[in-house]
C-alpha cells in the first residue's frame, strides 16, 4: 500500500501506530463512581484497539472542570489507578492512547460537580440552553464565576499535574481540549472572555492561556507527547463564530507550533450542522503546522483516503462510526456495512449502547 493508505503503518512523532485511522474523543459518561474509569470503560476501549491511535473521551483535569454527569477525572490517584485498567486493555491489543484533558470551564452544573467545586470561566457569561443532571435532569446553565488571575495561573497547573497523572497511568500522550466551547475555547472567543487583564481584551491575549497550558504540559512530559484539538466555527455549547475567528487561529496555530507539540487535531463540525471551516482557513493552519495533522469530520472511508492523498492530513479521526463499531477499521478496510449507533444510550451508565454492539469479524 502507498504511503497515504489508511491502513498502512505510519507515525506519530516517536510513537509507532498500526494505521492513520483516529478514534475521535467522544463523551460516553459511564465513569459512575467518583468520576474514576472502570472496567466496563476499559473493555470498551479495548475493543476499539485496532486504531491507530485512540483518543479518550474528554476527561477533566480538575474537580472544577467535570461540567457533565459521569464524566471521568485525572486529578485523583484512584483515577489513575482506573485509567491503568484501560491502558493495559488497550496496549495488551497493540493499541496506543492519548487522553483528552477536557475542562469544561462555564458548561456545567453545580449538580454536576464533586463537592466543593464550582463553574468557573474566564468570565461571567453563562452559556445558553441547559444542562442535563442526574439528580434533577434539565437545568438551565449557571452563570459561572469568573476566574481569578491566580484561579487562571492554577487551572494551568491543574492540566500539567493531570499530564503527569496520565504517564502516571500508563498513556502514551495527551490531548489539550481547546474545541467545543469548553475552557481553552472560552479563553479565545471575544464573546465568552471580557477580561482586561493579562488573559483578555486583544486577540494575542485572548491567546495567552492555550499557549500558557501547552507550554507548561510540554515542558512536562514532553512536547511528543502532547496534541492539541481545535474546531474553529463550532457551535457547540453555545460558541458562535466572531469577526477575527481567523486571524486568532492562525496566529494561535502559528505559536503552538512553537511550542513543540507534536499535533494539532482540526475538527470541521458541518457535518452535524456547524458552518464550515472555510478551506482558505484549513490549507493556512496546515502549512502553518510543522507535524503531524490530525483532521476529522463527518469521513468516510474514500473522503478519508482523499484527505491523506491530498496532503490536507496526515491522519483521519472520526467518531460516532467508532460507538457501534468496535471493528471500525476491520468494517472500513473490507467494505463491510456499518452499524448504526443507537443515540438514545450515548450517555446513559452501563454496557447496553456502549460494549455490546457486535463486531462484523473476531477483533
Amino acid at each position: 500500500m502507498s504511503k497515504t493508505s489508511l491502513f498502512a503503518p505510519t507515525t506519530l512523532g516517536p510513537l509507532s501506530l498500526r494505521n492513520a485511522i483516529v478514534m475521535a474523543p467522544m463523551t460516553r459518561s459511564r465513569a459512575v463512581e467518583a468520576n474514576t474509569p472502570n472496567a466496563l470503560m476499559a473493555e470498551y476501549y479495548r475493543q476499539r484497539a485496532g486504531a491507530g491511535l485512540i483518543i479518550t473521551e474528554g476527561t477533566s483535569p480538575s474537580p472544577n472542570g467535570t461540567g457533565y454527569p459521569r464524566i471521568p477525572g485525572l486529578w485523583s490517584p484512584q483515577q489513575v489507578e482506573g485509567w491503568k485498567k484501560v491502558t493495559d486493555a488497550v496496549h495488551a491489543k497493540g493499541g496506543r492512547i492519548f487522553v483528552q484533558l477536557m475542562h469544561t470551564g462555564r458548561v456545567g452544573h453545580p449538580l454536576n460537580l464533586p463537592a466543593g467545586a464550582e463553574v468557573l470561566a474566564p468570565s461571567a457569561v453563562a452559556a445558553e440552553g441547559q444542562m442535563y443532571t442526574d439528580a434533577k435532569g434539565l437545568q438551565p446553565h449557571p452563570v459561572p464565576r469568573a476566574m481569578t488571575d491566580a484561579e487562571v495561573r492554577h487551572a494551568i497547573q491543574e492540566h500539567v499535574q493531570a499530564a503527569r497523572n496520565a504517564m502516571a497511568a500508563g498513556f502514551d500522550g495527551v490531548e489539550l481540549h481547546g474545541a467545543n466551547g469548553y475552557l481553552l475555547e472560552q479563553f479565545l472567543s471575544p464573546q465568552t472572555n471580557q477580561r482586561t487583564d493579562a488573559w483578555g481584551g486583544s486577540v494575542e491575549k485572548r491567546q495567552a492561556f492555550v499557549l500558557e497550558v501547552a507550554q507548561a504540559v510540554a515542558a512536562a512530559i514532553g512536547g511528543e507527547r502532547v496534541g492539541i484539538r481545535l474546531s474553529p466555527y463550532g457551535v457547540n455549547a453555545g460558541m458562535k463564530p466572531y469577526p477575527e475567528i481567523d486571524e486568532t487561529y492562525t496566529a494561535l496555530v502559528k505559536r503552538l507550533a512553537a511550542t513543540g507539540i507534536q499535533y494539532l487535531h482540526l475538527v470541521d463540525h458541518s457535518a452535524m450542522g456547524a458552518p464550515k471551516v472555510p478551506d482558505e482557513l484549513k490549507r493556512s493552519l496546515r502549512q502553518a503546522w510543522p507535524r503531524t495533522f490530525i483532521v476529522a469530520g463527518g469521513f468516510d472511508r474514500a473522503t478519508a483516503e482523499d484527505a491523506l492523498r491530498e496532503g490536507r492530513g496526515d491522519l483521519v479521526a472520526f467518531g460516532r462510526p467508532f460507538l457501534a463499531n468496535p471493528d471500525l477499521v476491520t468494517r472500513l478496510e473490507r467494505g463491510l456495512a456499518l452499524n448504526a449507533p443507537d443515540f438514545a444510550t450515548f450517555y446513559t451508565p452501563g454496557p447496553e449502547g456502549y460494549t455490546d454492539y457486535p463486531a462484523a469479524a473476531a477483533p
